[in-house]
């Protein structure tokens, strides 16, 4: 999976990776001549009192350590450069197939692990990526040329290098075996240790309100300890590989000094040969400690590499539409120009042919046999009991979920037909959960429109009654917005989302039970402003309140999943006790008709 990760990667980058190959052989063979060229100078040139000659060898010394450094140098910053490229790119990836994903496959997954994917994760395997193009290359080919230039100074004595590479090979095999599920087992901490950290930052609040500091102190505590412990163990064998190797190392070059010596003292061996031969040695080993560097860091690489496939890998259930009829030549959606919605649907009548939903592995449907018609210049309103569906009925229509049966229509056509920025840009959707991003209020304002006016924005404001609020701000519309807009109460963040959906001017608007944090009055005054300015648009409202829908043009009423009533205020009073019910509990008896 890594690997076949990194060469998908880098199949852009071919140019530099040779090049970064080509540099990392003209470093090792630097590093290979070097100890011929000093055995030379031992054997021939010292003994013989040539100092022309040793003068020449030491210039050619000199000259392959320039080279050798030049490459050494311009490898590691290409390699830096391509590996940083090559995060860039994952990342890039992964942002993309993350926003492909429905609401459902978010939910598998888990916000603070995909946050942990498209950043730890995706930066360990650019780590790995530049060790790869440091080591990877050199080390073989350090290796495999030590072993045939050690053979051309002595075979005999080559006979060392046959008991220490295997010995290496276990040492790296062992460490590399205990390492995998050490790392895998730690970044799945993480995503949990990131994930009760997050709560406990969101959540601080309710955990001061009920006095829980001290609970969820130790809560942290064993979630940090794990992960803690986790480290700490792959640390200990990870640091015991370094030990291990030197022992391995110190005892070879102890055996080739002495057995080297005796040959020398027999006249088997010269000096200068028995020189070459150990340098050759410690290149050896060195190429052996680079590769096992490489793979004592390849299993968390790996891992990560697994975790990041298997979002890569992951189908969306909501796919892009086929039908790209109404795409203009340039690429952009019809019905997309500047941001702003058009009239891609003809009428905008939006259809429910006995629709059903279900998520994956329950027993039972969420939705079940839903059919209605919303038409434009009217609202319809969708009530019931908490769980009874309302939210689900309504993300299905911008195909935030897919229907498991039945058909969705809007304009005459069938929405998973249409190209999903077509659909989506055609309609002005006010999640449940307001939502703001870091920047200004003008920024988010215009998420919406990007090129809407400042006069524009405050016309929206105005219809969303947030006007009178933003103005008392120091700096109006340049005024800052935290992360997800926690500087604002709640009723301000919902007038501003309603104020960015009315900037799209779509022919239809979805309210996802957007005005629960409004008082009542504030409530009556933006339905009247809602009704003007929508006139000729389709709306549909989730709400809680009877008094926010009691003036729509049509009103279904969901109970457990099944539509049981639909029609007017006065209607529904008198046909459906569910209604009257939900009525009753909200509005005084005088109120009621």
């Amino acid at each position: 999976m890594l690997f076949g990760l990194m060469l998908r990667l880098l199949s852009g980058y071919k140019a530099p990776v040779t090049t970064i190959v080509l540099l990392q052989l003209v470093q090792t063979a630097g590093n290979l001549l070097l100890p011929t060229v000093n055995a030379a100078i031992i054997d021939d040139g010292i003994v013989a009192g040539d100092t022309p000659a040793i003068l020449r060898l030491g210039a050619v010394m000199a000259g392959i350590a320039a080279l050798q450094a030049a490459a050494a140098i311009s490898a590691g910053y290409l390699g830096a450069v391509v590996a940083m490229q090559l995060g860039r790119q994952l990342r890039r990836e992964l942002f993309a197939r993350i926003q492909s994903l429905s609401s459902r496959e978010v939910a598998v997954f888990g916000t603070q692990s995909l946050v942990t994917r498209a950043t730890n994760d995706t930066q360990q395997i650019q780590s790995f990526a530049v060790l790869v193009f440091t080591m990877l290359v050199a080390a073989p080919a350090m290796g495999v040329g030590g072993v045939v230039l050690a053979l051309e100074q002595d075979v005999a004595l080559s006979s060392v290098v046959i008991i220490i590479v295997p010995a290496l090979f276990l040492i790296m095999y062992l460490i590399v075996r205990r390492l995998v599920p050490l790392y895998r087992e730690g970044q799945e901490l993480l995503d949990r240790t990131g994930g009760v950290l997050r709560e406990q930052i969101i959540g601080a609040n309710v955990i001061r309100a009920f006095g829980r500091q001290h609970h969820e102190t130790r809560r942290f505590a064993r979630m940090n300890a794990s992960l803690t412990g986790n480290n700490l163990q792959s640390a200990l064998v990870v640091a015991a590989m370094l030990p291990s190797i030197m022992i391995v190392v110190n005892l070879s070059s102890v055996a080739v000094v002495w057995f080297g010596g005796h040959r020398v003292q027999a006249g088997e061996m010269k000096i200068g040969a028995l020189t070459a031969f150990v340098a050759y040695i410690l290149q050896i080993l060195l190429a052996i400690m680079m590769a096992m560097y490489v793979l004592m860091t390849a299993p968390r690489a790996a891992v990560c590499a697994e975790r990041i496939g298997a979002v890569l890998d992951t189908v969306p259930s909501v796919r892009d539409g086929q039908d790209q009829s109404r795409t203009r030549a340039d690429g952009h959606d019809a019905g997309l120009p500047d941001g702003r919605a058009g009239q891609f649907f003809d009428g905008g009548v939006v259809v429910f042919h006995n629709v059903g939903f279900t998520y994956p592995g329950a027993e039972s449907p969420v939705l079940e046999n839903i059919s209605f018609t919303a038409v434009p210049g009217t609202t319809t309103a969708i009530v019931g009991s908490t769980g009874s569906g309302k939210s689900t009925l309504l993300n299905l229509v911008p195909r935030f979920l897919d229907s498991t049966s039945g058909r969705i229509t809007v304009g005459g056509q069938d929405v998973r037909s249409v190209p999903l920025n077509a659909l989506r840009g055609n309609m002005a959707v006010v999640p449940q959960r307001s939502h703001l991003f870091t920047g200004t209020i003008a920024d988010n304002l215009r998420i919406a429109a990007p090129g809407a006016t400042d006069h524009e924005l405050w016309e929206a404001l105005g219809t969303a009654q947030a006007a009178s609020f933003v103005r008392e701000l120091p700096l109006g519309l340049q005024a800052p917005v935290g992360q997800g807009g926690t500087n604002f109460s709640g009723g301000q963040r919902q007038r501003l989302c309603i104020a960015r959906a009315l900037l799209r001017r779509a022919p239809l608007y979805l309210f996802d039970d957007c005005f629960s944090a409004l008082d009542y009055a504030t409530d009556a005054r933006l339905r009247e402003t809602l009704e003007a300015a929508l006139d000729e648009a389709a709306v549909i409202v989730v709400a809680e309140r009877i008094a926010t829908v009691a003036g729509a043009g049509l009103i279904l009423v969901l109970d457990d999943g099944r539509l049981v009533a639909q029609g007017t205020h006065r209607e529904l009073l008198e046909i459906s006790p569910t209604y009257r019910e939900i009525a009753e509990s909200q509005l005084a008896l005088e109120d009621l008709p």
